[in-house]
């Protein structure tokens, strides 16, 4: 029996790291596709143990796999093929395997970057083909018998060979995926804002058929959407209880999008009382849709979800393709507030017509908003998504490590590169500033010592510490009073939230249809 590594490229932005320890999902559903081909597994979060190539290379040593796995997407790719030469250094014999939204459509790139040591790219959706490969590969397997696994790249006599495209899953086909839940370390896993916590993911569909252009999703996924079966989504959180578990990250881009589907498991988890909190993001127009039934969000522990808004104005939006108007994403914050859900949005600076007024509407906008959390985001030119082609005259670097959001490598008309990033360093400073103000008139103890966490891991653990230092040095004196004045007397709060699940909260801040 062979064995396969998983391995997380040890790339740090500081951007969703902020609030938590984020399970790698994908590396779960691909371990349970490796036992699948009789391959024996292990995932080594690298990214989130916050350790080196020293300690990968200790471990690569250690485990000594016949096959290293590694995810990436543009923003990790670099050190993703680092931990694949470094592979390679150790035992040559090794092979080496890439996949993600990046490798799916730069594989040539990465094969010529990779000084010969990247052995196979798996493109797409790629449990099965994964799973195909394991179950017959050998090393002297010949490029004949591979061009018939679908979804595979590689190169052979300096040429590269790319098989067909596999399918997408059924819905059908997702349920019935096996899940390698103890191949991870759940000590690892924790969701900052509420201490004590054991943090858990799941996906309940793949896809969206939206048609956003600055979207890398939807491209790897077609358009498509799947949605899996309610039932199929609670057996993976039930699962997860097991080793602890007590809040959720919905992984997927657009859980929503089926009203019925969508209800029917908000029932379920309302029914049988799991304790568990719930984490996600959708689109705004669903939140409208489901103004009469936010209550049971709510009820089935949902407590934050995220709306891309990603503009202000409409112009933009359209431009953006994001499917949405300016009101629509301010009655969904609203509605979202009204049911006592935690808000969180994003705004998309530094589009080729940027300019500092533009900026400005866009932070006084977000500010009008009220979300709870706001992110402003640098366009970032992925190199496989439909605005592309529009964004490339304007790109001033290539440098992948830099496309991550918070860094600014699109150079608009009329701006530079570096006021673009001194106008998101004060866009965020503005806005948490006035959170921060607002903080001391919260009268619900859960709102209150949730956000107040959240906002001091903000300022003193996110990118904005790098770019400008702590931002609580930067506070007026009577912001720093009245955040001196809040209380944090919410028991809940004070270690094991697994003391408080649900059911304490629906005491906590009440529950009305």
């Amino acid at each position: 029996m062979g064995k396969i590594l998983f391995i997380t490229a040890p790339y740090h932005a500081n951007v969703v790291e902020v609030a938590g320890r984020w399970v790698p999902l994908y590396y779960v559903y691909l371990a349970g596709a490796a036992r699948q081909a009789g391959i024996k597994v292990e995932i080594y979060d690298a990214m989130t143990k916050k350790v080196g190539m020293k300690e990968i290379e200790e471990k690569i040593r250690k485990s000594r796999p016949d096959y290293i796995g590694v995810m990436s997407i543009t923003c990790t790719s670099p050190d993703a093929l680092e931990v694949v030469k470094l592979a390679k250094k150790i035992n040559p014999s090794i092979t080496t395997i890439m996949g993600g939204i990046h490798p799916t459509y730069m594989y040539d790139e990465l094969f010529d970057r990779s000084d010969g040591t990247l052995d196979f790219v798996v493109r797409g959706e790629g449990e099965n083909t994964l799973r195909e490969f394991l179950a017959s590969h050998k090393g002297s397997q010949s490029a004949e018998s591979l061009k018939g696994i679908n979804g595979l790249a590689f190169r052979h006599n300096g040429k590269t060979i790319v098989t067909a495209a596999r399918p997408l899953m059924t819905p059908e086909e997702l349920d019935r995926l096996p899940l390698a839940w103890d191949a991870l370390e759940w000590s690892d896993y924790t969701y900052y804002i509420l201490p004590g916590s054991t943090l858990g993911a799941v996906s309940t569909s793949r896809g969206c058929d939206k048609d956003c252009s600055f979207c890398s999703q939807r491209v790897f996924w077609e358009k498509k959407w799947r949605g899996r079966s309610p039932e199929g989504v609670i057996k993976d959180v039930e699962d997860q209880k097991k080793y602890g578990v007590n809040v959720i990250l919905l992984t997927d881009d657009y859980p929503t999008l089926d009203r019925e589907r969508w209800e029917r498991l908000l029932d379920i988890l309302i029914e049988k009382e799991l304790g568990v909190y719930f984490l996600m993001e959708t689109r705004a127009e669903d939140i409208i849709r489901d103004k009469d039934i936010l209550w049971k969000y709510r009820k089935a522990g949902i407590i934050h979800i995220y709306i891309g808004t990603e503009a202000t104005d409409q112009d933009t939006l359209e431009k953006m393709k994001k499917g949405i108007t300016v009101d629509q994403a301010r009655e969904a914050l609203q509605l979202l507030d009204e049911a006592d859900i935690i808000t969180e949005t994003s705004m998309i600076l530094g589009m080729p017509d940027e300019t500092p007024e533009t900026i400005e509407r866009t932070i006084e906008a977000a500010i009008a908003y009220n979300p709870d959390f706001c992110h402003f985001l640098a366009i970032c030119p992925w190199p496989y998504a439909d605005m592309y082609e529009e964004l490339k005259p304007y790109i001033e670097s290539y440098d992948y490590r830099r496309y991550n959001l918070i860094d600014p490598v699109v150079k608009p008309k009329n701006m530079t590169t570096k006021e673009v990033d001194e106008a998101i360093v004060e866009c965020y400073r503005r806005f948490y500033m006035g959170k921060l103000q607002q903080l001391k008139d919260i009268d619900n103890p859960f709102r209150k010592g949730y956000l107040l966490a959240a906002m001091k891991r903000v300022m003193q653990n996110s990118f904005l510490v790098n770019k400008i230092g702590n931002l609580g040095d930067h506070m007026p004196e009577q912001v720093k009073k009245a955040i001196d004045e809040i209380s944090l007397e919410a028991d809940h709060f004070k270690g094991d939230i697994t003391k408080c699940p649900v059911t304490r909260l629906k005491k906590l801040v009440g529950l009305r249809k």
